[in-house]
């Protein structure tokens, strides 16, 4: 009575793996993760993030609906202004609509860069909102988080620039 299903479960799996179907990675998988991430500015324009190696980058994306995200807006634009001197920059980026963006910059002011993303967030392994990626000076991920912050906190602040250091502390 179970024959039949197994021997199809047999079937099916040998077929798939003789198809040649591998989960290596391909060697056009980006080195570093300012080549993976594709974006676009409020304008519509394609943003090469690459043009921030060797600058501390921190991502931090978010939604209009986002009320977490919202509220920590302000300690990233102090955070920002803080750390001016730092080579650190920042970038508030949402997978929302262009004119869904635009229509919430109208009645919200920051200064900050704000970006469109311009991939699915699942490819980027975001599960929620707000999440934060800091990226170090030589484009490596050294930090990601979900989850609001005061990010213009001395302790957080520390964690932006230890973060984006080029050479890593051993443990």
């Amino acid at each position: 009575m179970y024959l039949k299903p197994f021997i199809l479960l047999v079937i099916v799996l040998a077929i798939i793996s003789c198809s040649g179907a591998s989960t290596e990675t391909s060697d056009s998988e980006p080195d570093n993760i300012l080549e993976g991430i594709k974006l676009k500015t409020i304008e519509g324009d394609k943003i090469d993030l690459t043009q921030y190696k060797g600058k501390t980058l921190v991502i931090n994306f978010w939604a209009t609906w986002c009320t977490p995200c919202i509220k920590e807006m302000p300690s990233l634009e102090n955070a920002k202004k803080a750390l001016e001197e730092k080579d650190v920059e920042f970038l508030l980026v949402s997978n929302e609509p262009l004119g869904q963006i635009r229509k919430f910059l109208k009645t919200h002011e920051y200064d900050v860069t704000f970006a469109k993303l311009d991939m699915p967030l699942e490819q980027l392994d975001i599960k929620g909102l707000p999440t934060t990626f800091i990226v170090s000076q030589d484009g490596e991920l050294s930090f990601s988080e979900t989850g609001a912050r005061e990010w213009d906190s001395k302790e957080n602040m520390r964690l932006i620039i230890s973060s984006g250091k080029k050479e890593k502390m051993p443990i």
